[in-house]
């Protein structure tokens, strides 16, 4: 079997405005890649690199013709771990990139033995689970909008950027425009310890569920400061990345929130879940701002989930792929007609 790779760079606009505590972004910049053997199957999949962990586009681009040399020379999609151990052997870190790639490759393999990727992983889509939609920082009244619109639109489970001083006013009024959704929230590293357990106080008052990365990720004493202090479970992001952090991460919060971008890639991420089970931790899979060229394939892993973050792709203005169907956030990966990821061009 022969394999040809080929990627690109494609500018993806959002439908609003997205910001967080580090910063907004109105466009979301990412890298597909494509791998076709020599019956015209072809599996894709995306990087969606962040400069939090010290990734760009033009990084992802410099590594990933080394990396499709490397598949191109082995030639068997179904070699995924010689694959993994030669990528890995090509580049430290570079998630996003290696994450691309195997993504493409699991899309293609599975395509191959004609089963969705689930099927190919051998999970049950019975125990998916459904998906939150963020609401991004903005002014007070803009968050209550986009809040009374996600609920409107049937999203029952709300995810709430913090981080500023207005963060109490916002969860009042994201509540009041959504009195029935569960609500998280995300401080992305902007609180201090006692800051974050004083919040925690009205937060769990407002039936905010848990409180995500509260405090910067270089201070695990403050994170399980936190855990033992406040009044919400916690659930640890940025202080998450790769597999050595979840032995650390057990000892100072409740859930670890895990992505194939900062894993790169489905088997190790499928590896950093079992490893946060043995280590007594509920898993949330959380994702970047995406194409569903990568957002699908997180979408196969839900039924190992307590909690998904998956909205990725619902956040972008316009996807040149389509994915697995998430009716009000639902994953209905039962409902996927097609094998693989089921990432395809959207009409």
């Amino acid at each position: 079997m022969t394999l040809a790779a080929d990627f690109e760079r494609v500018e993806l606009p959002l439908e609003h405005d997205f910001t967080i505590a580090r910063g907004t972004q109105s466009t979301a910049e990412n890298v597909l890649v494509r791998i076709t053997d020599d019956r015209g199957r072809t599996g894709v999949g995306a990087a969606a690199p962040s400069g939090r962990y010290g990734e760009t586009p033009a990084t992802v681009t410099a590594v990933l013709p080394d990396l499709l040399a490397a598949v191109e020379s082995v030639g068997d999609p179904l070699a995924l771990q010689r694959i993994e151990r030669e990528m890995a052997d090509l580049v430290a870190g570079n998630g996003a990139a290696r994450c691309a790639v195997d993504v493409a490759l699991h899309d293609l393999a599975a395509t191959q033995l004609d089963l969705p990727l689930y099927r190919y992983l051998g999970l049950d889509p019975e125990r998916s689970v459904t998906t939150s939609f963020t609401v991004g920082l903005d002014d007070t009244e803009r968050m209550r909008e986009k809040a009374a619109a996600a609920a409107d639109a049937g999203y029952p489970i709300l995810k709430v950027k913090l981080g500023t001083d207005r963060d109490r006013e916002v969860v009042a009024a994201v509540r009041e425009a959504a009195p029935d959704a569960t609500l998280r929230v995300d401080a992305n590293e902007a609180w201090t310890p006692r800051e974050a357990v004083t919040k925690t106080r009205w937060l769990a008052e407002a039936g905010v569920e848990f409180v995500e990365q509260p405090v910067p990720a270089d201070d695990p004493d403050g994170l399980a400061f936190v855990r033992e202090r406040g009044d919400l479970p916690v659930a640890a992001d940025e202080s998450c990345v790769t597999l050595a952090d979840v032995p650390q991460v057990a000892g100072t919060a409740d859930i670890a929130t895990i992505k194939l971008t900062k894993a790169g890639g489905l088997r190790e991420t499928v590896r950093m879940i079992h490893a946060a089970r043995a280590h007594g931790l509920a898993v949330m899979l959380g994702c970047m701002i995406a194409s569903d060229a990568l957002m699908a394939a997180g979408a196969h892993l839900a039924p190992l989930l307590d909690y998904a973050d998956l909205d990725g792709s619902l956040l972008l203005a316009d996807d040149p792929y389509e994915g697995v169907p998430m009716p009000d956030g639902r994953i209905e990966l039962a409902a996927l007609d097609r094998p693989g990821t089921g990432a395809r061009p959207a009409d």
